[in-house]
């Protein structure tokens, strides 16, 4: 199919979702904060226009992240790496999601994230590692405006529920060479498959095209957790704050500028931010319970190759500033813990449509 210099800058903003969402979680952090989502850019067009009222899309995404320097506040913490005690974390994140468009203007998805992931200090023994699924999510959506209407820009709006199919109790069985033998040791809740609650999930994403051929794009998403804390003792001192694992919100945001390549035909490049992280008060319940608050705000370039109904994207967030806030638990102790941040985050995604897509066909007669 034949693709205008106009229609291939939006096309490139169809995204595959996570994920996550990851969870994993729709939303997420860096680190030893938590790294739960594989989400990039997002968008309405694909080669064929918006998807039509019973059009099936099927998206695979992927996130890698090795996050090894230490930050309290916005300070790092060099003296972490000279000594050689830093905590490494290595995230590898698949998630899939499967949408379909239940008219021209709502549309439900499926997350399913699978997560394998390792932690290791640099002056251990030995390294802790986990895999499995993650935290599923059920999203319901909408355009704002008439898609057969609104080909230079919308807003779309949508909301759903994490369930915690991921379990956040996983343990390794660990020779720590003290003579004591192999031992169950729980691992540390940043590499947890999942967080061990029920989340409100809140996502929103839009387009506008600018000039004849760039557009810009706004996306992001918000998981609120009621509860308190997943009840995973990580402390024999139970009066401790910190004695349970905390049930955290997550929440990312992206923004930015895409553009086709004139000489390839269906390829574009965008550039823009991302930043994300945890909040160290949810929007709704207590904020009790261990967790490491904090955000990553990195610079993401991306290519988009868009072919029929295929997408591929590849972008690559380079970190510009991260912070490691203080929890309730820091506020009310006097202290302030630190997080392992990574350099990168390394997103990559394939997405696929199927079915019927009679909006789409309706859109192109009407160009």
């Amino acid at each position: 199919m034949r693709i205008t210099a106009n229609r291939t800058a939006l096309t490139a903003l169809a995204l595959l979702v996570l994920t996550s969402f990851v969870s994993v979680r729709h939303a997420s952090a860096q680190g030893c904060i938590v790294a739960r989502s594989s989400e990039q850019v997002m968008g309405p067009e694909g080669s064929e226009g918006y998807m039509g009222a019973g059009e099936w899309q099927f998206t695979m995404g992927y996130r890698h992240q090795y996050s090894f320097r230490h930050f309290v506040g916005p300070t790092e913490q060099k003296q972490r790496i000279q000594i050689g005690n830093q905590v490494m974390n290595k995230i590898n994140l698949l998630n899939y999601n499967l949408s379909y468009n239940i008219s021209n203007r709502w549309s439900a998805s499926l997350d399913a994230p699978l997560l394998l992931a390792s932690r290791r200090s640099n002056n251990s023994p030995f390294t802790t590692t986990a895999q499995g699924i993650g935290d599923t999510v059920v999203t319901a959506q909408a355009w704002i405006f008439d898609p057969a209407k609104s080909r230079r820009g919308n807003i779309q709006l949508g909301g759903g529920v994490m369930i915690p199919t991921g379990k956040d109790n996983l343990t390794n069985s660990v020779d720590r060479f003290d003579g004591k033998g192999a031992q169950s040791t729980l691992l540390d809740y940043s590499i947890q498959p999942g967080g061990g609650g029920w989340g409100a999930v809140f996502r929103w994403q839009g387009f506008l095209q600018v000039g004849r051929e760039s557009a810009v794009y706004f996306n992001g998403s918000y998981t609120a957790t009621p509860q308190n804390t997943n009840h995973v003792q990580r402390s024999t001192n139970l009066s401790s704050p910190t004695a349970y694992v905390s049930i955290s919100d997550q929440y990312l945001l992206e923004a930015g500028i895409i553009r086709p390549i004139k000489k390839i035909r269906g390829l574009s490049c965008s550039v823009g931010p991302r930043m994300e992280g945890v909040p160290a008060h949810d929007l709704f319940g207590e904020n009790l319970g261990f967790r490491r608050p904090g955000f990553a705000i990195s610079l993401q370039p991306g290519i988009q190759y868009t072919r029929n109904r295929n997408i591929l994207s590849i972008s690559v967030g380079k970190a510009i500033y991260r912070d490691r806030v203080r929890s309730v638990p820091d506020l009310m102790t006097g202290g302030h813990g630190d997080a392992a941040f990574a350099d990168y985050v390394w997103l990559a995604s394939y997405t696929v449509r199927f079915g019927s897509p009679k909006m789409a066909h309706t859109a192109k007669a009407n160009n």
